[in-house]
């Protein structure tokens, strides 16, 4: 079993360069000695001397330095004198006095309020120093001080000194992401508790341990929970010396009979015994420390200590225990890894299904990557089956609609019916997509998330807030909530806490598409651990997320995350919104990614965008973009928008960002903040990418094998996006319309001479057929005749572990996709010189021979000929060609295949590709018979190409004017009846409205007629 970790979130209000304590910790409270009264009376005098003091004396002594009425032109030529010159510095004073008065208003709000941090008056700078101070050390007395006005007690420190929280405040007021405050006696009193708390480590073990030193572990606040790796940060100056805490306590019973048995599962009211170097005024050294403790709490802490000698013993029985105190508090932000099944079924769990689980994507990634690294594939696109399944995905829908435009002729020239070829790195990695997508996962997900949203839906309940969603190696989908939810929809189940809902993967498969909203579109992969695969819901993180490392590692991370979600199935309506890197990601999406210049423009962007949805939600009474996203309100506005800023804002951006951010996750805006250092002002969960490629969240308890799409990688991609535009990609906008060249030659021509006759002929369009080999064995027939399908729609040559890839989706070693390889060889045979039919190219892909020929091959060969080679010269030769052509079309591509085979098909364009040939040969015969006045010949052949392309608008067009000349109305009419019955809900579309207007005036009251 994976082990589960819990983690804890982390925020902050303001730089600093020390280490920063983000969770809540015990406060050891001093008493007030007689300097802490004279520094408050000091303070006081000096605040009263300035505040009021200060406007007095000038109203008083100097009077009013400014005009009594309009001045004059005489004014300017006056003489300056002495006067002139005290009325001016009056004036400078009263403005000092007006700005320092503000700088105090403001820190008294801020103390009294205790939420986030002060704000900045405009140019004051040490004048709001020197008040914040002064406010400080009068407060410094009060009954509320230490957690009022955190760290600012000591006169003379800087201001980034006296923003760091103090860690009374970080367990009061984590951050600026705290939702609401106690009230000052409240806090006074839970400080006293803490106190006394803190004081009740001492007597119990005087005798065994004399100085040991010992810390409780404290309850969570708000979102902040206590960590091992936090205290050894604190206490031990490096946060990676929380195993020797571990060692110390491990398996040791707790005052509450459970025990520790995970270095991230702790519990508050654990004590927690520390290394001897420990250091910090929170540790407690026994037995001379806090004497007046309770005589529970004394007990407690004697009895943990007399477990000491056996801190070695054995009993695994508290990790069950330490479960569930990982969420004890309400609205945690932490990201634990969830339980996996067990492969058999048990009581607890449906039992799985006997056959295996169709793996995921990265599964197979990972068993093809470890023999096959000599094939030089990228490794950061094979193990990111979700990011290559969008990718994918996107770039085939490009290419579509690229042929649509060429064929529509809405695009500058023709560019034939193949794309461009990519060579290079462009070619590596469109194989790589092709080897880890894995649009199964992908569907399913989305399918999933879908489901779960139309069911809450229908029980009228809202969607939880969710943090992460996990996709373990079996299938199997876990989404981690912020906090308890209630009884999830079935088939969704509990999963190993009540913040866990899981969905089995043959649960997930019977779901169907549903029509609502995408409920968690801002998830996406961060990396993998422990044989799972973690999707961050940054829509939904309660602040910033930052992101340290080197700037070249940041950077892959931030495009491998806006890559997907420019291009996933789960996501609806995203923008993704990118500073300071990216302008070239445009091409995967322009209507979802958009490029800023600088901070400035994002941040009177998204304070603009800001307020308009908070304005959204208020007048549609929504709590969140959660509740916008089921029932009927689901509106555009609930959109998600991920900003992601590459390089690390100044400190004031940091702050101005920061209070933009703190109500992100309700407004549906996630914020993803690259950082050179470790400390960023508002970062709720920080992160940091090392040069080999782990993704660390030591708070979060994450340690990830992190997703990243690196600079090469990008370009390629973008290279592929680029050249499938066909305003910019080869016969684009920059060639002429039908006019020859090399964008509208075929990859691969055959001789259709009576010479060219091919040693082996595959019939593709239609049944599958072969001609001129022996039938293969029939246990090996189907792989086969598969693995030459491939090879034959892809001239240009296939890399093995793609073809392995298409045959056995869930995955194939080495041994048996080499053994596959070299029965297609023999099968295949050699040409009568000798050479290998099936051959291996020098970039390792592997051909096919000029030999080996299909019908598609020669449908596009004959085609070609007929209209860019010799049948241009001779109408005879071009009307027997593009007779010739058609007769070839006897169905749809593969007619036969059986079912579960050929899914790589779904990665191709071929089924856009093929009907568009088969129109534009229908179109060429047509047009060549009308030259003839021979109408019927010419819808012979254009109803001859809408049995394989019924979509193509240009033959039904064709079609009618074909009819039109043969002048039978009736004829014309019935046929217009039949393509408006064909039309359906969406009408007759408008060129198509516009021609029988033209060549039917009266094709309307037909259609009223048989309304």
């Amino acid at each position: 079993m994976p082990r589960r970790r819990t983690s804890s979130s982390a925020s902050s209000t303001a730089p600093s360069a020390a280490p920063r304590n983000r969770t809540p910790q015990p406060v050891r409270v001093r008493r007030r000695s007689f300097g802490d009264f004279v520094k408050a009376f000091l303070a006081f005098v000096v605040l009263l001397v300035l505040v009021v003091g200060v406007p007095l004396a000038l109203a008083t002594q100097i009077g009013w330095p400014l005009p009594d009425g309009a001045p004059g032109l005489d004014w300017l030529q006056r003489e300056i004198t002495v006067k002139t010159f005290l009325n001016i510095l009056t004036v400078v004073v009263w403005f000092a006095w007006a700005q320092f008065t503000a700088c105090v208003l403001v820190e008294v709000k801020a103390a009294l309020s205790g939420v986030g941090v002060p704000g900045r008056v405009p140019g004051s700078g040490p004048s709001q120093l020197l008040a914040r101070q002064l406010v400080a050390a009068l407060l410094l007395v009060g009954a509320t001080a230490a957690s009022l006005t955190p760290g600012l007690s000591q006169l003379g420190q800087s201001m980034e000194g006296n923003q760091k929280p103090s860690v009374a405040a970080a367990q009061q007021t984590p951050g600026i992401f705290a939702q609401q405050q106690e009230q000052a006696a409240g806090t006074a009193s839970a400080l006293a508790e803490q106190a006394g708390q803190a004081a009740a480590r001492a007597d119990g073990a005087a005798a065994a341990h004399g100085d040991t030193k010992y810390y409780r572990i404290q309850p969570p606040e708000g979102r902040h929970h206590d960590s091992l790796w936090e205290i050894a940060d604190r206490h031990l100056g490096d946060g990676r010396r929380y195993k020797e805490i571990f060692e110390l306590n491990k398996d040791r019973v707790q005052p509450d009979g459970s025990k520790l048995s995970e270095a991230s599962l702790i519990r508050p009211g654990w004590i927690m015994e520390m290394p001897g170097d420990a250091r910090g005024g929170e540790l407690v050294e026994m037995p001379d420390e806090a004497p007046n403790v309770s005589e529970q709490v004394r007990q407690q802490i004697s009895d943990y200590a007399r477990t000491g000698d056996h801190a070695q013993g054995g009993g695994g029985s508290g990790a069950q225990g330490g479960g569930s105190g990982a969420h004890g508090g309400g609205d945690n932000a932490q990201v634990s890894l969830p339980e996996q099944r067990p492969a058999p079924a048990t009581p607890a769990t449906p039992a799985t299904p006997a056959t295996p689980a169709p793996s995921t994507g990265q599964d197979h990634a990972a068993t093809s990557a470890a023999a096959d690294h000599s094939f030089g594939l990228p490794e950061a696109l094979l193990t990111a089956p979700l990011l290559a399944a969008g990718l994918l995905g996107a770039l085939g829908r490009r290419r579509r609609q690229a042929l649509w435009q060429s064929a529509l002729g809405s695009v500058g020239g023709r560019r034939g019916m193949e794309p461009p070829t990519p060579t290079g790195d462009a070619q590596d990695v469109q194989d790589a997509l092709l080897v880890g997508a894995d649009p199964e996962g992908v569907r399913l997900l989305d399918r999933a998330l879908r489901g779960l949203a139309a069911a809450l839906t229908a029980e009228s309940r809202p969607l939880p807030v969710v943090y992460a969603a996990w996709m373990g190696g079996n299938g199997d989908l876990h989404l981690q909530l912020a906090q308890p939810a209630g009884k999830p929809p079935a088939p969704w189940q509990l999963g190993q806490d009540q913040t866990f809902w899981m969905l089995a993967r043959a649960d997930a498969e019977r779901y169907e598409d549903a029509d609502t909203a995408a409920p968690y579109p801002g998830l996406v992969s961060l990396g993998t651990m422990d044989d799972s695969r973690l999707l961050l819901n940054l829509e939904s993180v309660p602040g910033i997320v930052s992101l340290g490392g080197t700037e070249a590692d940041r950077t892959a991370v931030f495009a491998s995350v806006a890559a997907e979600l420019a291009t996933n199935g789960w996501s609806d309506r995203m923008t993704i919104t990118l500073v300071g890197f990216g302008e070239d990601l445009t091409p995967l999406a322009p209507n979802r990614i958009r490029h800023l210049d600088g901070f400035e423009d994002l941040f009177e962007t998204m304070s603009a965008e800001t307020r308009q949805r908070r304005g959204a939600l208020g007048a549609a009474g929504h709590d969140s973009v959660l509740t916008g996203r089921t029932g009927p309100a689901q509106h555009t506005r609930w959109a998600p928008h991920l900003v992601l800023l590459a390089t690390q804002p100044s400190d004031e951006d940091a702050l101005r960002l920061a209070e933009l951010a703190a109500d992100a996750g309700r407004l549906g805006i996630g914020y993803l903040v690259g950082t050179e250092g470790t400390d960023l002002p508002g970062a709720a969960w920080e992160m940091r990418i090392t040069g080999e490629g782990k993704l660390l969240a030591p708070l979060l308890g994450l340690e990830l094998e992190a997703q990243t799409l690196p600079a090469a990688q990008r370009r390629a991609v973008v290279e592929l996006f680029t050249d499938a535009d066909p305003e910019h990609g080869p016969g684009g906008s920059d060639g002429p319309g039908g006019a020859s060249g090399t964008a509208n030659t075929p990859p691969f021509l055959v001789d259709i001479s009576e010479q060219g006759r091919p040693a082996v002929y595959a019939r593709l369009v239609g049944s599958y057929e072969i001609i001129g080999l022996d039938a293969p064995d029939d246990d090996r027939s189907a792989l086969l005749h598969e693995a030459l399908a491939l090879l034959l729609l892809h001239r240009e040559g296939v890399h093995p572990r793609v073809l392995s890839s298409a045959l056995w989706p869930r995955g194939v070693t080495a041994d048996v996709r080499d053994a596959l390889l070299e029965r297609l060889r023999a099968w295949l045979g050699t040409d009568p010189d000798g050479t290998p039919r099936l051959a291996t190219d020098a970039t390792g892909r592997l051909t096919l021979a000029k030999s080996v020929v299909s019908d598609l091959d020669v449908l596009r060969s004959l085609y070609y000929e007929a209209t860019q080679g010799r049948g241009v010269g001779s109408r005879q030769v071009r009307g027997r060609l593009l007779t010739d052509a058609l007769v070839l079309v006897r169905g749809p591509l593969l007619a036969d295949r059986p079912e579960g085979r050929y899914r790589w098909l779904t990665h191709e364009i071929i089924d856009a590709q093929l009907p568009l040939l088969v129109a534009d040969t229908g179109l060429a015969l047509s047009e060549f018979h009308l030259e003839k006045d021979r109408a019927e010949k010419a819808i012979e052949a254009l109803n001859a190409a809408l049995r394989t392309a019924p979509a193509d608008e240009r033959l039904w067009h064709e079609l009618l004017r074909a009819t039109h000349a043969t002048g039978d109305p009736d004829r014309l009419r019935a046929l217009a009846a039949d393509l408006v019955g064909r039309s359906g809900a969406r009408g007759v579309p408008p060129r198509t409205e516009a021609l029988l207007d033209e060549l039917l005036p009266t094709w309307r009251d037909g259609v009223a007629a048989a309304g």
